[in-house]
């Protein structure tokens, strides 16, 4: 659309709101002249009147019906868009509530805060933790990471990375009771879970078949993340969680994966979840995007 173009809607959607050129060409800060040299070089470039005008009033045609409705619409659209702009402009500020499960909270997102802080010292983060699916509308959160396909598909939702999950024990709990070696062998295993998502106790394997889902459990469950890895490494049973979660015993020793041929291990997406329209909050934006954007997600995943 060229500014000529734009000024045109302008001109014929204020006289069709006012009924006056003279009122429109003020509103607008031209002359009427000026204004109905806009509608007359639109009408020529249509090839259609759209004003009926008569000495003692002015009307629309039906084809100027139309024409108005439709560039109300844009010119409504165009300022939207530039609203958001200029908001998107002005340094994001304000208290920014943010929920995430213990996992990700501690390993992750707790050493980006500090240089979120710094980069937006006006915004005031309110962070909670739930390893538990979570309303945000209900519960009046602005964003909750969540790894995993989302359930609601009318919230706003941003991949912003992306993980996969490993089956550990503990050397202790291994040599105890010895080490499955086909999913099968589950079945006699303290299998530690998270509560509260039921597909975490399907465990998935590959077989000739395409995908097995062998059903686990014990006498543990759990709705914290890290509770289950402290719990693994008292060497209390074997879990399955998010391969950043359980990075450091993996590298130490304290843990070691098992049944790692057959397991599937499909990557899976972490997402930024938002109420409907919560993406245009500048808060909100700049809180996704820095995350996104932080070297520290890329590595730690």
């Amino acid at each position: 659309m060229t500014d000529a173009s734009l000024k045109e809607m302008q001109a014929i959607c204020r006289i069709a709101e006012t009924g006056s050129f003279a009122q429109a060409a003020d509103d607008l800060a031209l002359t009427p002249s000026a204004v109905s040299k806009l509608v007359n070089r639109l009408e020529s470039r249509l090839g259609i009147r759209l004003i009926t005008r008569t000495t003692r009033r002015l009307s629309l045609t039906s084809e100027g019906a139309t024409y108005v409705a439709r560039a109300r619409d844009i010119l409504n659209a165009v300022e939207d868009v530039e609203q958001e702009v200029m908001a998107s402009a002005a340094e994001p500020s304000g208290v920014l509530r943010v929920n995430t499960g213990t996992a990700f909270g501690r390993h992750v997102l707790g050493p980006i805060v500090p240089d979120f802080l710094a980069r937006y010292p006006k915004i005031r983060l309110d962070i909670g933790i739930a390893d538990r699916q979570v309303d945000l509308i209900a519960e009046q959160w602005d964003v909750a990471i969540r790894m995993g396909q989302p359930g609601d598909l009318s919230l706003v939702i941003r991949k912003i990375g992306e993980s996969s999950r490993a089956i550990c024990a503990s050397p202790a709990y291994l040599e105890r009771f010895g080490t499955p070696k086909t999913p099968a062998d589950l079945a006699g295993h303290n299998c530690i879970v998270i509560s509260g998502f039921p597909y975490l106790r399907r465990w998935p394997f590959a077989s000739p078949e395409g995908v097995n889902l062998q059903d686990v459990g014990g006498n543990l469950v759990t709705d914290s993340a890290h509770l289950m890895v402290d719990m693994m490494l008292a060497g209390l049973g074997i879990g399955r969680l998010a391969r950043f979660t359980m990075a450091e015993p993996l590298a130490d020793g304290r843990l070691v994966e098992i049944l790692k041929d057959m397991h599937r291990i499909d990557p899976f997406p972490i997402h930024a979840i938002m109420p409907p329209g919560g993406n245009r909050s500048p808060k909100v934006r700049a809180f996704v995007d820095f995350l996104a954007g932080h070297p520290l997600l890329k590595t730690a995943l």
